[in-house]
């Protein structure tokens, strides 16, 4: 399993719904869910992808993302999510953006 960067390390911003459901409608953003498939198909954000980051996998699948997109990563808290973005930052993609608290606080639709 991966261990995460101290929080003193953190390189990627965490924001909160609104400022995501703003980004998430750029064509440059790429939004990221990294629940579960069966959470993912309990509901979802519109136009989000499923990559699992407690998958044995996860990291040979994101190998093959652009780096230069900007991912908005999310999940049911903001952990796993975390977790995402600090692998991400480590494999030099430029810009990852965690949902604050995630699914949890999640004003919006879900699809």
């Amino acid at each position: 399993m991966y261990n995460s960067p101290s929080p003193l390390s953190k390189k990627y911003r965490e924001i909160a719904s609104g400022e995501f459901q703003d980004l998430a409608i750029m064509s440059h953003t790429m939004v990221m869910d990294v629940r579960s498939a069966g959470e993912f198909e309990g509901g979802k954000i519109r136009g989000a992808f499923n990559l699992d980051v407690s998958s044995s996998n996860f990291m040979n699948l994101i190998q093959n993302l652009s780096k230069d997109k900007t991912y908005l990563i999310y999940c049911r808290s903001g952990n796993r999510s975390g977790m995402a973005c600090a692998i991400m930052n480590e494999m030099g993609f430029k810009e990852v953006i965690n949902l604050k608290q995630g699914l949890l606080l999640w004003p919006f639709e879900l699809v």
